[in-house]
Formats: C-alpha cells, sequence, structure tokens
C-alpha cells in the first residue's frame, strides 16, 4: 500500500488548445493567458479565460492572470493504492 499525490491537472483537449492559441494570435496576445493556462492543463483555464477578458485590459490584470496560468498545479487529494 502506498499513497501518491493526486493534483488538479486536466486531461488536455487538442481541439480547445487550437482554439486558445488561434484566440490568442487574433488578439494579439491579449488572451495568451488563457491560452497558456489551457495548454498546462489548469483546472481553473475558464475562470482565468474569464478574469483574462474582463480584467486583460489593465496591464496589472493581464500581468495577474498570466502568473496565475503560468503556476504550479496544486494537489486535489492523496490516493491510496494497493491495498489488499
Amino acid at each position: 500500500m502506498y499513497l501518491e499525490l493526486v493534483s488538479d491537472r486536466r486531461q488536455r483537449r487538442r481541439r480547445r488548445i487550437l482554439l486558445t492559441w488561434l484566440a490568442a494570435a487574433g488578439t494579439c496576445g491579449y488572451l495568451l493567458p488563457w491560452a497558456v493556462a489551457t495548454t498546462r492543463g489548469k483546472a481553473g483555464a475558464d475562470v482565468l479565460g474569464l478574469a483574462n477578458l474582463v480584467l486583460g485590459w489593465t496591464v496589472v490584470g493581464w500581468l495577474v492572470v498570466f502568473v496565475l496560468a503560468c503556476r504550479r498545479h496544486g494537489i486535489a487529494g492523496l490516493r491510496v493504492t494497493g491495498l489488499g
């Protein structure tokens, strides 16, 4: 029996990643934090995308969302494996 850390990382979908990068390129980098969060599989990528859309017009808002998109994945819990 052993414990395994489980992160909040989501499975990445190619179509969604392509869409976010096309949106980032089409907006000249305005939606770049959303594309980075989606590519990295962040659990809150949709929330970060919305925050980027609403607050991204301020330089500080854009930087905050970008930093949040680049942060490492959090720990969601522990998984016990190998029982029995």
